[in-house]
């Protein structure tokens, strides 16, 4: 299938038939050698011109590393690259690393490029990189949308207030985008190029063991990075937990998560390859596919919308409504017994045996399940002597320990604790109208069940 021209826009003009070595791909979003339209379009512009295609990705470190990132990242990162670079050298692609940013990387190999083409995601930080790129190159820049199922701007040209202004302008355009892409032949592959500075990926665990950066959070053992790692677990996800979807969606105990969240976050699995996976699945109902849908594309890509639409979407004062910020202000003054530290937080020492049982999946394995995510926030906002507190300690443990962390899910997320994408209820202490939690809510669950599955895969992580 050709690529949708709504994903394709051209951040640089230049000329369409400029000479160069290569076309250049930033493999910065979308870290993966299939199912890619970015990937997909520098190949055809690459074969139109008699020109092999190189990919190449910047590896912050040091003083300079990705904020908040550390050696959980790092690895799945990591080992997730060193599948793609395998794919792309099968692909016939050449894959460059260095240790420098993104714009550094881009650049500099854009200097003998016929065309720069990007990728794209929506953080702060990445479109910075964008704005370097485009004020750093003469070369021709074409930027391809391809890690969501409808382009951010084509679903809406504002900050959506909810789930339900954004769903009919998504489900409006969702078929014109849910499409199989097909994976071109390379006509002039790349061959034994060399470069200054380039890493080699072949083994990931020595390129992290050679980095500067915060190992105090270590790897997991429970998911391992890489398109490879994505595609069998949503197959065996598919053939059998899908089923159960629907109703065990809300249940963490039931095993009905696909965990593609953190294949997503660093985009080394599409989410309109997921979504026609669902489609395609033979388990699960009508409704179970909606469902999954409904997730995979209105909720994740709501939280597009609000990153985007949001200049300081990681400010308390920017990101929760003036509605949320009223009325969380108005109940300052009230009581907040117990208090935890964040160093209490953190160890899962609190009186709730429900919350630190999340507290140390999320820890020791790096994934919540959603269900739990909200309580484990709002009990944050409870425990916190301010609310503009609990917003920053929810924000540094969500970005500290989960995988999916510092994700535009995250920041919506932890903003949807304190009112975001919501409207007022009833009034409470502390609360005030925004949405409550109670421990009533773990009533739903079968809350020993899941502290056993809890204890056995933080025993898996140790041994």
């Amino acid at each position: 299938m050709t690529i949708e021209p709504a994903r394709i826009r051209v951040l640089k003009e230049g000329d369409p038939e400029a000479k160069g070595r290569y076309v250049l791909y930033l493999l910065q979003q979308a870290n993966r050698s299939r199912f890619n339209p970015a990937l997909e379009l520098a190949i055809d512009e690459a074969n139109r011109r008699g020109l092999p295609v190189i990919a190449c990705f910047g590896l912050l470190d040091g003083s300079n590393g990705f904020p908040e990132a550390n050696a959980r990242h790092y690895a799945f990162l990591l080992q997730g690259l060193s599948d793609a670079a395998r794919g792309l050298a099968e692909r016939g692609v050449g894959f460059v690393l260095r240790k420098a940013s993104p714009a550094e990387i881009a650049i500099d190999l854009a200097k003998d490029a016929a065309l720069l083409v990007l990728d794209r995601g929506y953080l702060a930080i990445q479109k910075r990189w964008y704005g370097e790129i485009v004020n750093g190159v003469e070369t021709r820049i074409v930027q391809v949308e391809g890690d969501v199922v409808v382009p951010v701007e084509v679903a809406s040209n504002k900050h959506e207030h909810a789930a339900r202004t954004l769903r009919p302008k998504i489900r409006r355009q969702l078929e014109d985008f849910l499409n199989p892409l097909a994976h071109r032949k390379v006509s002039h592959a790349a061959g034994d190029m060399h470069w200054k500075g380039a890493i080699d990926l072949s083994d990931p665990d020595k390129v992290l063991a050679g980095m500067t950066l915060d190992r105090s959070v270590p790897p997991v053992k429970r998911f391992r990075g890489g398109e490879s790692e994505a595609r069998k677990s949503l197959k065996a996800y598919l053939a059998g937990p899908f089923a159960q979807y629907g109703a065990g969606r809300g249940k963490p105990e039931a095993g009905a998560a696909s965990h593609m969240s953190p294949y997503l976050h660093f985009g080394q699995i599409s989410p309109v390859e997921i979504a026609l996976a669902v489609r395609a699945a033979k388990a699960g109902t009508a409704e179970d596919k909606d469902a999954y849908i409904e997730e995979l594309v209105v909720r994740r890509e709501l939280a597009m919308n609000h990153v985007h639409y949001t200049r300081h979407y990681d400010r308390y004062e920017d990101a929760v409504p003036d509605w949320a910020r009223k009325t969380l202000a108005e109940q300052a003054g009230d009581r907040r017994d117990p208090v935890y530290t964040e160093e209490d937080l953190a160890e899962g020492r609190t009186h709730d045996e429900g919350w630190n049982a999340a507290m140390a999946e999320m820890r020791e394995t790096g994934f919540m399940h959603n269900h739990l995510r909200m309580y484990w926030g709002k009990k944050i906002l409870h425990w916190s002597k301010t609310p503009e507190e609990g917003f920053a300690r929810t924000l540094r443990l969500n970005n500290r320990y989960f995988l999916d962390g510092r994700d535009p899910n995250s920041f919506t997320n932890v903003a949807w604790v304190y009112g975001l994408h919501d409207r007022p209820w009833a009034r409470r202490p502390i609360f005030g109208t925004v949405r409550y939690q109670s421990e009533n809510s773990l009533r739903k669950i079968d809350l020993k069940a899941y502290m056993a599955d809890v204890e056995r895969l933080c025993k898996a992580e140790k041994n």
